[in-house]
């Protein structure tokens, strides 16, 4: 083959449209919906810096077809939902499509969390190719089609993920047993539009001891029943675990069943990600400046989730979140901290650590036929029952086939028989 011919071959077929950063405010940026909570957050941080963001939240089966229609159906449901959602919103006729951007985010990992932003080129560059797409990541993928990320930005993502992994906590800890419905909603409002707030100032975010006192007094201030009501832990592979679209309102479902859901925070994923890169270095010899700032990452995030343990602790009668190191010393009674494809030992040490700690209802969400989930998480389940032979543990497929009414009915045959601390 020519140069030339070379040039025309694989993704370089696919249209690509970049977005002129300078005419931004122009744009309607769409993000596809997996953390309401920390996403609406990250949306305030970009809109100090030009980004007018919105966050879809449709999850009609409509949004399946579209995926279906432009994902081969051998594509992970995670991906297939994505670019359906995508899809689904530029044919609604809500936007400029002149004016309108995509934002994905990308890990650097083996699987579609990579992968799939050429999917969505693909996607749209048929119908939609003037339609940019753009990438948020920290693996230096995309450098001409990657978001803003200045080191002023990336400290108030991290800040982002502390503070929506603590409302998060809060709401579900709340929200089963408060006396007056809505309350728990309306503290969780009030408190993501003041972060908004103080994401817009030069430090004050930077106060996470205060704010953190402020958030436990809040939430505490909810009246709360003392009935004792089966905890339920979610795990699984990221975006099913926490898209409402991905797991049919799983969070809100358990909440009707009389349950408390335990979600695992974002931290632990991103401390993962820092620490398999760690591992990296040590298991294959691998030596360079990116390892040691991978180290030096990992234990200035490790110090924010200790301190954040430590005020939940001292203050509050709120369960704080696992301690990552915790965590790890969990996956290694069952895996080596190799095994890292998707999620990896993550989920099994979640697995773990949820047993021991009370919440033996537990959840694996899954995409149907994603292989390192099946291994990490269904395939280690009965190692988990053998060393805790109470924990009550159930895997969900989540596909295009699969039915709503099918998984809520397999959850309902677990919650039937749930235990309660």
């Amino acid at each position: 083959m020519s140069k030339e011919e070379i040039k025309k071959t694989g993704s370089d077929r696919v249209n690509r449209s970049y977005l002129d950063k300078s005419k931004r405010q122009e744009y309607t940026i769409l993000i596809p919906d997996m953390l309401p909570i920390h996403f609406k957050l990250i949306m305030a941080i970009y809109k100090k810096y030009g980004y007018n963001m919105e966050l879809l939240q449709t999850s009609t089966r409509n949004v399946i077809d579209e995926g279906l229609k432009n994902v081969h159906n051998d594509t992970c449901y995670p991906a297939l939902l994505v670019v359906g959602q995508f899809m689904d919103a530029l044919k609604s006729g809500k936007y400029d499509l002149d004016h309108t951007a995509l934002l994905i985010s990308q890990t650097g990992g083996g699987c579609r969390a990579s992968n799939y932003i050429h999917l969505l080129r693909k996607a749209l560059s048929e119908t939609y190719p003037q339609i940019p797409v753009l990438s948020l990541n920290f693996s230096g993928l995309e450098k001409n089609a990657s978001i803003d990320v200045t080191p002023a930005i990336a400290l108030k993502l991290i800040y982002a993920v502390l503070y929506g992994d603590m409302l998060m906590l809060l709401y579900n800890q709340c929200k089963p047993y408060e006396i007056e419905n809505g309350k728990t909603d309306d503290v969780l409002a009030r408190w993501q539009h003041r972060l908004g707030k103080l994401f817009e100032t030069k430090n004050k975010y930077m106060h996470t001891k205060s704010i953190y006192l402020a958030m436990l007094r809040d939430f505490g201030a909810i009246e709360r029943s003392k009935e004792k009501k089966p905890k339920v832990g979610i795990v699984g592979e990221i975006y099913v675990k926490y898209s409402p679209l991905a797991n049919n309102h799983l969070n809100d479902f358990l909440l009707e069943e009389g349950c408390e859901p335990n979600v695992p925070g974002l931290l632990d994923f991103v401390l993962y990600c820092a620490s398999d890169s760690v591992n990296d270095g040590k298991l294959y010899d691998k030596k360079g400046k990116d390892y040691v700032l991978f180290g030096i990452g990992y234990d200035v995030l490790y110090k924010f989730q200790k301190q954040q343990i430590k005020i939940i602790k001292e203050n509050s009668d709120f369960q704080p979140p696992h301690d990552f190191e915790h965590l790890r010393k969990c996956a290694d009674k069952y895996m080596n901290q190799g095994v890292k494809m998707g999620e990896g030992w993550l989920i099994t040490a979640e697995m773990a650590a949820l047993a021991e700690t009370g919440t033996k209802n537990i959840i694996c969400t899954q995409p149907f036929g994603c292989l390192p989930n099946h291994i990490v998480a269904k395939g280690m389940s009965r190692r988990i029952k053998e060393a805790y032979p109470d924990a009550n543990i159930v895997a969900i497929d989540y596909d295009p086939g699969a039915t709503k009414v099918n998984q809520e009915n397999r959850i309902k045959l677990m919650l039937a028989n749930a235990v309660v601390e």
